[in-house]
């Protein structure tokens, strides 16, 4: 590594600094300017001693501010580069790992990861990454005295730990002599390129290795947001596992049939089990990745997946769970906590494509999905009526707007699934749940802070949380999901 080598020319190891007491901080007075006393370039040795919940190992400096290090796992000792200095906080990158934590693997699958930092837990032990996602869980309970009591399960794990994305959305960048195609570096525009992720299911993998290939023999030309010319913007890559068949989008500036198609060819060539290919055309200057318009190059125009018993045919703009196995895990919890016996009407909340509601329909009496992606809902009706499905009714539009509806309505709804954002929901959504008094709330969260608040906010409307399982969806990074039941309080 560069770096390395310019330390090791320089004949001196940076001396390690006593830490100051944790929480201290510098005193800034009205009149007196402070200024920190490490710099832009310096190279120091640290402590890491604690992650922060983007993954970051920290220390705290000398003059208390925090340091945050890409890479870095508590209780490491390394060599830092300050990359950036901001409000009380810098940044660093590592340049040697000169005493490793007993938190870290001797074998972890990626030897990039520090660099790369798209999955920043891949260094440390599996068994560390679960206790401490559990930690963090237990962490955002503890800010909230409402929350006291509630049982926060070991988590669930997937059947794979790495390959088990069947979705990467990548960015194309360069040039088509020596195209990049991957993620963005954190809080930078610059690319990452990805060589054989080990994230990425490996179909994935052979399917980025073709279009890279393709881009050079056939010199299709590499889109540049600086002189917005050029034609290949991203890669969007999906794979139905069960099926072991993949979809290829390529997203471009404009229309373009000719490149797109002789691309297309050379990479189905290569990849016989591509059964879906297609050109999406984005023109925005946004970070939207794929635009409104899709032009298909086969005549197949979905993949089939299978979660479980469920049948789920996905189109290129659908959003679907990216693990499997993962998704099954959360579906399956939801059901058992359902209690459902056969007469139930179920709330289906942000439902998406259908997922929940399709596997929760064959012990209900009627479940209902709302949406407020029209696409969404197209998908889920079709999904319904390929899994025979005739007691679901999806509706798109605004969930406050569609919930005040129901109530109006006088519907009934005795088990409620809430499946937000990460955002969490909007309080007027959760006056309205709670107006429609299910027995049962099962709240779905992909954020622990975002789901603490809500569940304080349900207890207040009479919603107690007894209990959370928390699903490792994505190993290696710090996401975690977490699926909490929820039971209506009756005053006597």
């Amino acid at each position: 590594m560069k770096d390395e080598r310019e330390i090791k020319r320089g004949g001196k190891r940076p001396v390690k600094q006593p830490a100051s007491p944790r929480g201290t901080a510098p005193v800034v007075s009205k009149d007196t300017r402070w200024t920190p006393q490490i710099k832009r370039n310096a190279v120091m040795e640290f402590a890491i001693t604690a992650l922060d919940e983007d993954g970051y190992g920290t220390a705290r400096t000398d003059d208390g501010m925090t340091l945050r290090v890409g890479g870095a796992l508590p209780s490491d000792v390394v060599l830092v580069r300050i990359d950036q200095i901001s409000r009380g906080t810098a940044y660093g990158h590592m340049l040697k790992l000169l005493t490793p934590s007993p938190l870290r693997s001797k074998r972890p699958p990626c030897t990039e990861s520090a660099d790369c930092l798209g999955c920043p837990l891949i260094a440390m032990k599996y068994r560390e990454q679960t206790a401490w996602k559990r930690g963090m869980i237990l962490a955002e309970l503890a800010k909230h005295s409402e929350l006291a009591g509630i049982t926060v399960h070991p988590l669930l794990s997937p059947e794979n730990l790495i390959h088990y994305r069947t979705t990467a959305k990548l960015t194309i960048a360069g040039k088509w002599s020596d195209p990049f195609i991957g993620i963005y570096r954190r809080a930078s525009h610059d690319v990452y390129d990805l060589d054989q992720c080990p994230l990425h299911h490996p179909l994935i993998n052979r399917v980025v290795e073709a279009v890279r290939l393709g881009i050079v023999k056939l010199k299709v030309p590499v889109y540049n947001p600086h002189s917005k010319m050029g034609l290949l913007r991203y890669l969007v890559v999906r794979v139905s596992a069960h099926e072991r068949k993949a979809m290829v989008v390529f997203v471009t500036a404009q229309r373009s049939y000719n490149e797109v198609h002789h691309l297309g060819r050379f990479v189905q060539g290569m990849i016989p089990e591509i059964e879906v290919m297609a050109q999406n055309v984005n023109a925005s200057e946004g970070n939207v990745i794929l635009g409104q318009k899709d032009y298909f190059l086969t005549p197949q125009h979905y993949l089939t997946e299978r979660i479980g018993d469920v049948a789920f045919q996905v189109s290129p703009r659908s959003f679907f769970q990216v693990n499997n196995s993962g998704a099954r895990l959360i579906y399956e919890q939801v059901k058992r906590w359902a209690g459902l016996g056969g007469g139930e009407n179920v709330l289906d909340l942000y439902c998406g494509i259908g997922g929940i509601a399709l596997f929760l329909a064959d012990q209900a009496a009627q479940v209902i999905g709302i949406e407020v992606v029209e696409e969404a809902v197209a998908d889920a009706r079709r999904n319904a009526k390929l899994n025979g499905r005739k007691n679901c009714r999806f509706e798109a539009g605004d969930a406050a707007e569609l919930l005040e509806d129901l109530a109006e309505e006088g519907q009934s709804i005795d088990v409620a699934v809430l499946n937000p954002p990460r955002k969490g929901c909007a309080p007027d959504v959760l006056d309205t749940v709670a107006g429609l008094a299910p027995s049962r709330i099962i709240y779905v969260s992909c954020y622990p802070q975002s789901l603490a608040r809500d569940l304080v906010a349900l207890k207040s409307r009479g919603y107690h949380c007894r209990e959370i399982q928390p699903v490792d969806m994505f190993p290696q990074t710090v996401h975690v999901e977490n699926v909490a039941l929820l039971e209506r309080q009756v005053t006597p």
